[in-house]
C-alpha cells in the first residue's frame, strides 16, 4: 500500500469518527474505530448511501392517520412519520423522497431497495424474517370503544354473552377480541366502515379495536360513544420502523438511538398527539396510559 493509500484509508477513519461522535451512537462509534469496510460492505450500507446521494427514501402511505397525510391540493406531507422522517433527514442534512405505497409493500419496498426506511410497521415475527427493525417506537393499545353510557375498564367487563361486539374480519382488532373477550357476542364483519355502521345504529355495544382507529372514529363522531384502553391485561402491540436487511447494521443501530432519545425527552408523544390532530382529536382525548 503505497502512502497516499495509507493517507486517505486514515482520513476516511477520522471522518467515520467525527460521524460516530457527532451523531452519538455506540454501533456507528465501534465501525469508525474498526478496520475500514471493503468496497462491497460500503455498497451495501444503507447510512453511506443516503449521506453519499443527500437523499433519504422513504414509504409514505395516503389516509393513514396520524401517520400520514396527504393534502390534496397542494400534494404537501403531514403526519407524525413524516415529522420523523423530516427529523432525521434534518440531523443527516439529507432531504426526502416520498414513495406511495401500503403498509405490506412497504416491506417489499424495503427489499427491493425502493426506499431506506419504512414507518408505522408492527414488528410481526413473520416480517423479523426479512427485514431489520429498529426498537418500538411506541406500543399501538388495544380497546373499545363503547355505546353511551357503557361502562367497562378491564376486558372482563366485555367478557359477556349479553355484550355485543363487532369486528373487522381478518384484522388484529377481531385477534384481540376473540382472544380476550371470548365470551361476548362477537359479530365480524367485512370493512371498518361495517363496523362503524353497526356502531352508529346502535346493533352492538362496542368495537374493540386498536386507540388509533377508535379515537379517530369517535372524533369524526362523537356520538358513537367514548373509547376506553381495557386493562387485566394490558394489550398493546409495539409500532416500529423497519430497515433493508444488511450486514452492517450501522443504519439499524443509528436509527434505534435515535428512537430510544426521541422517546425519552417525549418528543414521540408530542408528535403523534399533533398526527393525532390532523384528525380532529384533542389532545385531552388521548388517554393517559398511551405508553409513548
Amino acid at each position: 500500500m503505497n502512502p497516499s493509500d495509507e493517507s486517505k484509508i486514515s482520513e476516511d477513519r477520522r471522518e467515520a469518527l467525527r460521524y460516530a461522535l457527532a451523531i452519538g451512537s455506540g454501533a456507528a462509534l465501534a465501525a469508525a474505530t474498526a478496520a475500514p469496510a471493503r468496497a462491497e460492505d460500503a455498497a451495501d450500507n444503507t447510512l453511506d448511501r443516503v449521506r453519499a446521494a443527500k437523499v433519504m427514501r422513504i414509504a409514505v402511505l395516503p389516509g393513514e392517520l396520524p401517520y400520514f397525510n396527504k393534502d390534496l391540493a397542494s400534494g404537501a406531507w403531514s403526519g407524525m412519520c413524516i415529522e420523523m422522517a423530516s427529523d432525521i433527514a434534518k440531523l443527516l442534512d439529507v432531504k426526502l423522497e416520498y414513495t406511495e405505497s401500503t403498509y405490506g409493500n412497504s416491506i417489499l419496498d424495503l427489499q427491493a431497495n425502493k426506499i431506506d426506511v419504512g414507518f408505522a410497521l408492527n414488528p410481526t415475527p413473520q416480517r423479523a424474517l426479512v427485514v431489520d427493525f429498529c426498537g418500538a417506537v411506541f406500543h399501538h393499545p388495544f380497546g373499545a370503544m363503547l355505546k353511551k353510557g357503557m361502562e367497562a375498564k378491564t376486558w372482563a367487563d366485555i367478557n359477556k354473552p349479553e355484550v355485543k361486539i363487532a369486528v373487522d374480519v381478518g384484522s388484529a382488532n377481531e385477534a384481540v377480541a376473540r382472544r380476550f373477550a371470548p365470551n361476548a357476542t362477537i359479530k365480524s364483519l367485512k370493512s371498518r366502515d361495517e363496523v362503524m355502521l353497526e356502531m352508529s345504529s346502535g346493533r352492538i355495544d362496542c368495537v374493540v379495536n386498536a386507540l388509533v382507529l377508535g379515537l379517530t372514529a369517535i372524533a369524526k363522531n362523537p356520538n358513537l360513544g367514548t373509547y376506553k384502553i381495557l386493562q387485566t391485561p394490558s394489550v398493546a402491540i409495539p409500532s416500529s420502523m423497519a430497515v433493508r436487511r444488511e450486514s452492517d447494521k450501522r443504519w439499524r443501530d443509528f436509527l434505534a438511538v435515535w428512537v430510544d432519545y426521541n422517546r425519552g425527552i417525549g418528543q414521540m408523544r408530542e408528535w403523534f398527539i399533533k398526527g393525532l390532530a390532523l384528525s380532529n382529536v384533542k389532545p385531552e382525548d388521548v388517554p393517559v396510559e398511551l405508553n409513548i
